[in-house]
């Protein structure tokens, strides 16, 4: 700006406005954006990303009901599947009725068709039950909630947690069997099965009939183990010692130290049975009190016959041998008294179960009777030819009896009267009774003894013998007093007599140089008729007609 006057002045002002571009006014914007923002708004979408995410990976919700919530923490404890953490537990309360424990969990997303009707739930601690530790390594880590998926399609939210880890999980492959038996025994949950001594299950559970008479038992026996049980098997208790005294001696049998300790079931099959064809899910089976029991032969196969018997049975039992020179052939079912009215006296009678049919083979090994009839005939058969039935000890230590068979040749005659129920079979006094026989007959024969006119005889006899013995001790007295210094005087002289033919045979003593020359005498003698032989033989004509002359 220059300074002028004042008329041109203001003429140089007017034409400088002129001049000049005019500014256009714009109002500031509401909506105006600074860099400041960047950050607040990448933090904002991180945020609900992370939320969005949070939430669709989000699992459903459970509620398990527990006894007790020991060693559970809210946001700490897992729920794992396979040793794979499924889910976390998000609170724990009481129940309303103070009786329970409710824990809410919070699952993983894609566990939704886990949660199902069958599915459980247990706490995993450290357990010890049925010689089983589980849950050791919880003693570091701490509890956790295990959880087994079922294969049911009905969904559930809620469950009751088990109290003890399953025994089966939906892994395990096997089968589950039914038991019958009289009592439980040493037999508890997880108690182990086993074949053969190696042990392929496990005891699921237990309940009582309903009459009482009897408790059934759930088993399992494990993949591929289960293919051997088949219709023909055998089940008995294998818990503790089975020490068995009775007629055929002392047996003991067990299966494993676990077993002892903590009871168990063994099975098998009979020996000689084919049928290999597996049982079917869930078949029943009886449970024996042992090995032997579940052998024995079933009583259908037994043919109930009496015996009769005069003697003490003292030491015989239900359940004692039946044996045909070792073979067994059955077994004693009872034993009772009778009153024989035909002969007015109180007798024994002891019921048995005889098992003959399998015992009567030819040497090819086939059996001879087949039939009940065949049996029968056989039977009378070696009844008349002396088969009989006796008590014998079948162990010293324990004085307990069974029942033999045996032939006896010299038996009374006997048959077989089938049409008795039951028959009949004839006995022998046993060799208890027999020796008492014995020992009583030579009681009767020594009362007929006349021992006191023995005693008198023998008495006399001492006597007469007293005498010879002092006769006797006279003469050694006598001897004693004559004979012997004359026997001194006699050796006396056998001696001196001794030593001078010791002298006379001495090398250097004159019997010996006599010896000596006449041996050289003789000696030239035989030389000089050696000579003579030898020209006689040469000139025989010389016993006639003399030595030649020599010229």
């Amino acid at each position: 700006m220059y300074i002028r006057d004042n008329g041109s002045k203001c003429a140089s002002d007017t034409e400088s406005r002129d001049s000049l571009p005019t500014a256009d006014v714009t109002p500031p914007s509401r909506f105006a954006f600074s860099i400041v923002w960047v950050i607040p708004l990448v933090a904002a979408l991180i945020g609900i990303w992370l939320a969005w995410k949070a939430i669709s990976e989000r699992g459903p919700v459970v509620t398990l009901v527990f006894k007790s919530a020991e060693g559970l923490e809210p946001g700490k404890t897992p729920i794992k599947y396979r040793d794979v953490e499924v889910g976390t537990v998000a609170d724990v309360a009481l129940s309303e009725d103070r009786t329970s424990v409710v824990v809410t969990a919070q699952m993983r997303n894609g566990t939704e068709d886990w949660l199902v009707k069958d599915t459980r739930f247990w706490i995993v601690r450290p357990r010890v039950v049925a010689g089983n530790i589980s849950g050791l390594s919880t003693l570091l880590s701490g509890s956790y909630i295990g959880m087994d998926v079922g294969s049911s399609t009905e969904r559930k939210y809620k469950f009751q947690g088990l109290d003890v880890p399953p025994i089966l999980t939906s892994d395990l492959q096997g089968r589950q069997f039914a038991l019958k038996g009289e009592d439980l025994g040493s037999l508890d949950v997880g108690s182990p099965i086993y074949f053969r001594h190696i042990a392929v299950g496990k005891v699921l559970g237990f309940e009582m009939d309903p009459a009482g008479t009897g408790v059934t038992i759930q088993i399992f026996v494990e993949a591929p183990y289960d293919r051997f049980v088949t219709k023909d098997t055998r089940f008995w208790h294998a818990s503790g010692l089975d020490l068995t005294l009775d007629a055929s001696g002392i047996k003991l049998d067990t299966e494993s130290l676990m077993s002892i300790m903590l009871g168990g079931i063994a099975f098998s099959v009979p020996p000689g049975k084919g049928n290999t064809e597996p049982a079917m899910e869930n078949a029943t089976f009886t449970l024996y009190a042992n090995r032997s029991a579940a052998f024995a032969p079933p009583k259908t196969e037994q043919r109930a016959m009496v015996l009769y018997f005069d003697e003490t049975i003292r030491g015989l039992a239900v359940g004692a041998p039946l044996d045909f020179r070792g073979l067994p052939a059955g077994e004693v079912t009872g034993i009772r008294g009778e009153w024989d009215t035909r002969n007015r006296r109180f007798r024994i009678a002891v019921d048995v179960g005889v098992r003959w049919g399998g015992m009567i083979r030819n040497q090819k090994g086939e059996l001879i009777a087949t039939t009940p009839e065949a049996v029968q005939k056989q039977l009378s058969r070696m009844v008349e030819n002396g088969l009989r039935a006796q008590l014998r000890t079948g162990n010293l230590l324990a004085g307990q009896l069974y029942v033999a068979l045996d032939f006896f040749p010299k038996a009374p005659p006997a048959h077989l009267d089938w049409t008795q129920d039951p028959p009949e079979f004839p006995t022998m006094p046993g060799t208890l009774q027999s020796l008492s026989d014995r020992a009583e007959n030579i009681v009767k024969k020594l009362d007929s003894v006349p021992l006191d006119q023995i005693a008198a005889d023998l008495k006399q006899a001492l006597g007469s013998l007293n005498q010879a013995l002092k006769s006797v001790e006279r003469l050694a007295s006598n001897l004693d007093r004559e004979l012997i210094p004359e026997m001194k005087t006699t050796i006396v002289d056998a001696r001196r007599t001794l030593s001078e033919a010791q002298k006379t045979l001495a090398t250097d003593g004159p019997l010996q140089h006599d010896a000596r020359d006449a041996l050289n005498e003789v000696s030239r003698a035989a030389q000089s008729l050696r000579v003579m032989l030898d020209y006689l033989e040469r000139h025989p004509e010389s016993l006639l007609m003399g030595k030649e002359r020599q010229p």
